[in-house]
């Protein structure tokens, strides 16, 4: 046997962790992202909590998901024939989005907050992305004018349509089908059916409609709970419905609580997160779990929360926090 020969025989074999292309390891019920108890933020003794650690996805986010669902979608329909893909983001699915079409052979345009960390604008471009920043919200806003979403609807008719395929995340339903078909039976699989409550931040609104949905035809006592930052807040990927509209997508009527929570809050958490459980934890997450110790939940609830990212995309927000803390005194 040659030695190429030898290379194509290694054919997939997920018992192994042996896989011929990265996209096999996108998550699903059989190969479900991990779910993680905290100890320490709260005492788990106060409150059951469970983490779905999305970051371990292959792109790093939730939107791996999202992004692979949104293409599929594209497909079926005929709209992608080698086109490229233009998407308004926040930075997680325009990530997840570069990688998967460079796979395909084409490439993305994205327009991004001009605020988002600059180290999700250097991945992007890392992968090959054309990123147009725009003066817009964290999480980007339906502006009449110059917003990213209508900067991306623009370049999407620009041409006669031809050049690009708009994924349109904030309106597409393949973006709450994503989460309906993989993060909800997950979800219900992994805790045994036992998950009371499921809380997760607003962005787009797929994860908590998609999930939200999912769990309640499994068992309507469940109860779902949307995080909320503030107005003017600095946590990229979150939505304040209070200074936008809600995305197309987001279905409301699974909601049954909203929770506001402040950047100090949010960031106070994360950082207790990294230092108490050695998870390394993007914003969203802390906010997500501060929002978790506001609810009426029962000592034995199980409580599962989303961690749509890592901390590492955002060191540079993180050292404006830290300040001093940890360096040398002398």
């Amino acid at each position: 046997m040659t030695t190429t020969d030898w290379r194509t025989s290694l054919a997939t074999d997920a018992a192994l962790r042996r896989f011929t292309d990265v996209r096999e390891l996108l998550p699903d019920v059989n190969n479900p992202s991990p779910l993680v108890r905290l100890n320490q933020v709260p005492p788990a003794e106060r409150l059951d909590i469970y983490l779905k650690l999305e970051w371990l996805n292959p792109f790093g986010s939730v939107k791996d998901r999202t992004a692979a669902y949104l293409l599929a979608g594209l497909a079926e329909r005929g709209e992608l024939n080698g086109r490229e893909v233009v998407e308004a983001s926040s930075g997680n699915t325009a990530i997840a989005l570069a990688a998967l079409v460079s796979l395909a052979g084409t490439k993305l345009t994205t327009t991004i907050p001009d605020g988002v960390p600059e180290e999700k604008k250097i991945i992007l471009r890392m992968l090959g992305a054309e990123v147009w920043e725009t003066p817009d919200d964290l999480c980007p806003v339906d502006h009449p004018k110059d917003g990213a979403i209508a900067l991306a609807r623009s370049l999407a008719a620009s041409e006669g349509g031809t050049r690009f395929a708009h994924t349109d995340q904030y309106e597409n339903q393949d973006n709450v089908k994503a989460h309906y078909e993989t993060t909800g039976p997950e979800i219900w699989r992994q805790t045994e059916g036992r998950v009371r409550w499921f809380i997760a931040g607003y962005g787009t609104a797929g994860t908590i409609s998609g999930v939200g949905r999912y769990l309640k035809e499994q068992d309507s006592l469940v109860q779902i709970v949307g995080v909320e930052p503030e107005p003017g807040h600095r946590l990229p990927g979150l939505k304040s419905l209070k200074e936008a509209k809600a995305p197309g997508i987001f279905d409301q009527e699974v909601i049954d609580q909203a929770i506001v929570v402040s950047d100090d809050d949010a960031y106070r958490t994360t950082k207790a997160i990294w230092r108490r459980e050695a998870l390394m934890v993007g914003p969203s997450t802390g906010a997500v779990v501060h929002a978790a110790t506001q609810i009426d939940a029962e000592p034995d609830d199980v409580v599962v929360a989303i961690s749509a990212d890592s901390g590492i995309k955002y060191t540079s927000y993180f050292e404006e926090i830290l300040g001093d803390e940890g360096k040398p005194t002398v």
